[in-house]
């Protein structure tokens, strides 16, 4: 058995890759899947599950595209309703995978499709979580985002997800090894840890939100505090995460072609299009187009965009360095139309 954290520092996420015997599970897969295709290629292995912990809003998964290209299910947990086919666990539902098996636990809190997945070795002894947004290392996943109006409340929220840490979480072993779906960074919460694997015994002793002695009043109280706007790109990758995308490999073919500076005026004029420069600040600084727009590639590079370009449909020009034309495409996690520009 095998397990790798494939991790993006621009998002603060982690994506799961789990293999036993030549099957393997992908859990909260980014868009652009060939680097999970490339690593089962490698171990002559095959795609059993596409695991989902819930539908979510700071990225675009590659679930859809991972699951045409393998022909593995897409699994989410109860409550999920999206507009495609996927197999919808029931709470506790085993999963095998080679001679080890991931249990499907239903945690709402965060969302009311969100479920925690639980690892145990071929013993039978539970060995791991992954545990999406309804834990973190230092916090749990803010209960705001999947609120709806007069209906459901953060407080209503926040009070399943005590419920559920309480119920599904906490009464694991203190040896098993959190793996969260994301770190330090991330503004799906507001305290979490700069680390991003930890044993569940650890953040029993130190996360605010597992504390043995917290009502649940308390726990409300706390976890709904101090909580920021969420990013206003947010609804839209939960909608499209819900509805279905275009490939990224042809939003990729159709984006990545350099402009001559006659066409790059032209498209900027007829189609209203952005530029966007993702330079290096120092070369930004030197000359750049007038009213462009600046966020480096390096960096947070992908929820500032979301952040100041919030429509998906916006077209962009972008501006890269030289030769760089493969890197910018992590734009494609929040936007789904680019035309970069060489200079």
């Amino acid at each position: 058995m095998s397990i790798e954290q494939i991790y993006t520092g621009c998002l603060s996420q982690g994506a799961y890759y789990i293999e036993s015997k030549g099957e393997v599970a992908i859990i909260d897969p980014l868009r652009e899947v060939q680097p999970y295709l490339d690593r089962v290629n490698r171990d002559k292995a095959q795609v059993k599950y596409i695991f989902e912990t819930h539908f979510h809003a700071d990225f675009v998964s590659g679930h859809i595209t991972l699951s045409k290209k393998t022909g593995a299910p897409i699994v989410y947990g109860p409550n999920a309703n999206p507009d495609f086919d996927v197999l919808i666990a029931k709470d506790e539902q085993v999963f095998p995978l080679g001679e080890i098996s991931i249990v499907a636990l239903h945690t709402p809190g965060h969302t009311l499709e969100s479920t925690t997945y639980l690892l145990r070795d071929k013993d039978g002894k539970d060995q791991a979580i992954f545990s999406g947004d309804t834990l973190f290392l230092g916090d749990v996943g803010r209960p705001d985002l999947a609120q709806k109006a007069e209906t459901i409340t953060q407080e209503d929220l926040a009070g399943m997800l005590f419920d559920s840490l309480q119920t599904k979480i906490m009464p694991l072993a203190d040896d098993v090894t959190v793996y969260p779906a994301h770190g330090a960074g991330s503004a799906c919460g507001k305290n979490m840890m700069k680390e991003t694997v930890d044993s569940l015994g650890n953040q029993k002793k130190m996360n605010y939100a597992l504390r043995h002695d917290m009502s649940k009043e308390e726990f409300i109280k706390e976890v709904t505090d101090g909580l920021l706007p969420p990013p206003s790109y947010f609804p839209l990758n939960v909608k499209m995460n819900k509805s279905g995308y275009e490939d990224i490999g042809q939003v990729i073919e159709r984006g990545t072609h350099a402009l001559t500076p006659d066409a790059f005026e032209q498209l900027a004029n007829s189609e209203g299009a952005i530029v966007l420069d993702v330079r290096h600040q120092n070369e930004f600084v030197k000359g750049h187009i007038p009213q462009s727009i600046f966020i480096g590639i390096d960096g947070g590079f992908a929820p500032w965009v979301g952040t100041l370009i919030a429509d998906v449909k916006q077209p962009i020009l972008l501006v890269t360095p030289p030769g760089e034309k493969k890197k910018p495409s992590l734009v494609y996690l929040v936007l789904a139309l680019i035309k970069p520009l060489d200079i």
